[in-house]
């Protein structure tokens, strides 16, 4: 039963993760997902934003281009500073603030927009964050999310990560945050509408063996799991992973250029 799941140690072991590395690197190529999830909530010049796991802040930017004023959170405190690198480089007025998606500390209705883009579909108590961004957004308020579906890239490399480390008993996938009846059992009795468009990110590299070799770099859960299995299980998973890349790369032998669904998701609440 959920219930007897601990997830304070599964939020822990999930913080530790995406500590490691620097997902900054990837969440740099993603920064077009934010300019469209912007556009796709229509926000305006000085609206408040708050962007819930933030990562180094591409929706924040994005909104902020935009004229908003920002707050972006992550409970990474690292990844806030790269953000923070990226606003004063760009000269943008952002507050940055280390907050958890379950437990944010802000008042009730205290924001026009609340924004995430591939970040708070990880949390691992979906229900809480859910009403977390209900709580926050003022009514007649926009929440705006791009998630990765279950069936798309991403959502088939988690697959290959849990078929060779399998994640906690009973706890839900993130990538259900891209499944249209999952998001309205999570916000359909609040919100006067929900509106999900899929959209293809295409991720580009050199080939599969450069993919493979930033992620496990730089981006938290692959950095882990190669870290977590031994020597020959790591070569498994390399190869599982190269024969994924291969098969939905529409590059052909001279580059990689996989695409990736999600869904961009905008709720407006009642």
């Amino acid at each position: 039963m959920e219930n007897s799941i601990d997830l304070n140690a599964i939020k822990s072991k999930q913080q530790t993760a995406w500590a490691s590395g620097d997902y900054a690197v990837i969440g740099t190529t993603l920064q077009i997902v934010g300019e469209s999830l912007a556009e796709a909530c229509d926000v305006c010049c000085d609206e408040l934003v708050l962007d819930v796991a933030a990562g180094n802040g591409n929706a924040s930017l994005a909104a902020a281009r935009r004229g908003c004023k920002v707050t972006s959170t992550d409970y990474v405190e690292a990844l806030l500073e790269r953000g923070a690198e990226r606003a004063r480089a760009d000269h943008l007025n952002v507050q940055f603030q280390t907050a958890d998606a379950e437990n944010l500390p802000f008042a009730n209705s205290s924001y026009d927009v609340v924004l995430s883009t591939f970040g708070v579909m990880f949390t691992p108590d979906h229900a809480k964050a859910a009403a977390e961004l209900l709580r926050v957004c003022r009514p007649g308020g926009r929440i705006g999310l791009a998630n990765w579906t279950p069936d798309g890239f991403i959502g088939q490399v988690f697959k290959t990560l849990g078929r060779h480390l399998p994640p906690p008993a009973g706890v839900q996938p993130p990538s259900r945050w891209g499944v249209v009846s999952h998001l309205e059992t999570l916000f359909g009795p609040s919100a006067k509408s929900i509106t999900a468009t899929p959209i293809m990110f295409n991720f580009r590299y050199r080939s599969a063996a450069h993919f493979i070799e930033v992620f496990r770099t730089w981006y938290g859960p692959v950095h882990k799991a190669f870290a977590a299995l031994p020597a020959e299980s790591a070569a498994t998973l390399e190869a599982d992973l190269t024969a994924l890349l291969n098969r939905m790369n529409r590059a052909g032998d001279k580059s990689l250029v996989v695409p990736s669904e999600y869904l961009e998701i905008v709720i407006t609440r009642n």
